[in-house]
């Protein structure tokens, strides 16, 4: 800690949770081309721990840790499927200087250049549907070389074992037909699951009639080898938040020392902000007279989406944030845990794959909005987020977030440093 300003240091690596209080979570869901709205959240967030005087309600100031600040600095676990894994992976991966890759500002950025390129928009045309439809018959509809350079050149060797805070980052093996986990604890452990970052982005993002499905190989230096047969991590947790939890759980199993005993298995000590890329829930996309007429191909594509795709990966985030909410809510402790969702895209907005530039500025937007939008909850009977009473805004209770992660990332410092020498 920085004793002449009270700033948390921000060039030192965040302590482990057994120097503090809480246990920190930020969880990235999947959603393609979406992935600009969380990206525009997590900038607002990384601004606030940023700034130099922080208002929440206009009720105090408090002087946070200034520019240098990062969100890794910030999260024990950044968690994140597909899209979410790509954010992940550009706020945990070291670069030279054993930094996070990207501040957070720049995430818009890196989509708004690289989103066309990634989903190639064909030019519209009389034949454009009957192209679509034979397309999703015959494979997937982008060949993933542009996506896999690019992270390729981003990440370079970097491993998962290799990241300046925890990730936690899920896939699914179709050939063993089970969820695969990747994550920095896990890596630590066994060898043969401390891939790349670049494998993981790429076979984490091979979302079914989208990317194609990615194989590779891991092995652990001594004759010891494993094959990877991947497709998108939203097949199994589209929203990553209970995973990051349960990984943390089974440290605390495992004796790490990083948690004091027990604390990972209370909730009410987690700290969580999981961030949705949206949803067409409110638009009510499908009916059910509809989805009674079609075949396979039309599960696979109708007017522009791909409708069975759309109903496993929202389905999966729901289930998730239900199960969190009620959760949180039987151990009292609600304001510990943050969702951040809008269920209202409309049109091509709620597409994983329009990577237009109008298209892009309109997600933009939509993450500026959500921002201003009153905390919500899920309801568990219907389904809808609705507006907590007394919540603030998501900007409000971000800027109260930041002041609690600022605050505890100051306590670990504090503790760390006092901690006595043990001579042996």
């Amino acid at each position: 800690m920085d004793s002449s300003t009270g700033t948390a240091d921000t060039t030192v690596p965040q302590p482990p949770p057994s120097t503090g209080k809480l246990i920190t979570i930020l969880s990235i869901d999947g959603g393609g081309i979406r992935g600009l709205i969380p990206a525009t959240i997590i900038a607002f967030l990384e601004a606030k721990l940023q700034a130099r005087t922080i208002f929440f309600k206009k009720k105090y100031s408090q002087e946070l840790d200034g520019p240098d600040a990062r969100i890794a600095d910030y999260f024990d676990v950044i968690a994140g499927t597909s899209t979410g894994a790509l954010l992940t992976s550009m706020l945990a991966a070291p670069d030279k200087n054993n930094r996070p890759l990207f501040a957070a500002k720049d995430l818009n950025t890196f989509y708004l250049e690289n989103g066309p390129k990634i989903f190639p928009q064909k030019t519209a045309g009389l034949l454009t549907p009957v192209a679509k439809l034979l397309g999703a018959v015959r494979g997937p509809k982008y060949d993933g070389v542009f996506l896999h350079n690019k992270i390729k050149s981003l990440t370079h060797d970097v491993r998962v074992a290799d990241t300046v805070t925890n990730v936690v980052v899920p896939a699914f093996d179709v050939k063993s037909l089970q969820p695969v986990i990747f994550s920095t604890y896990e890596a630590k452990h066994e060898p043969l699951m401390n891939a790349h970052m670049s494998d993981i982005c790429i076979s984490t993002s091979a979302a079914p009639t989208y990317f194609p499905t990615h194989f590779f190989t891991t092995d652990d230096g001594k004759g010891g080898s494993r094959e990877y047969h991947l497709v998108d991590g939203g097949v199994a947790a589209n929203n990553p938040t209970m995973v990051a939890m349960s990984m943390l759980t089974k440290e605390v199993l495992r004796h790490n020392p990083d948690f004091n005993p027990g604390k990972p298995s209370d909730y009410r000590n987690y700290l969580i902000i999981s961030i949705g890329t949206g949803s067409a829930k409110m638009a009510e996309k499908y009916t059910a007279p509809e989805c009674a007429k079609w075949g396979l191909v039309q599960w696979l594509y109708n007017g522009g989406f791909t409708p069975i795709i759309d109903i496993f990966s929202h389905a999966s985030s729901d289930m998730v944030d239900i199960h969190a909410a009620v959760l949180f809510e039987a151990l009292h402790c609600e304001k510990n845990y943050l969702r951040i969702q809008d269920d209202s895209l409309m049109g091509v907005t709620s597409s994983v794959d329009i990577a237009t530039t109008e298209n892009m500025e309109a997600l933009i937007g939509i993450g500026q909005e959500l921002l201003k939008k009153p905390v919500s909850r899920v309801n568990i009977d219907t389904g809808v987020y609705e507006p907590v009473n007394g919540e603030g805004t998501n900007e409000e209770e971000l800027s109260r977030f930041a002041k609690i992660l600022s605050d505890e990332r100051r306590l670990r410092q504090s503790n760390l440093y006092q901690l006595p020498v043990i001579h042996h």
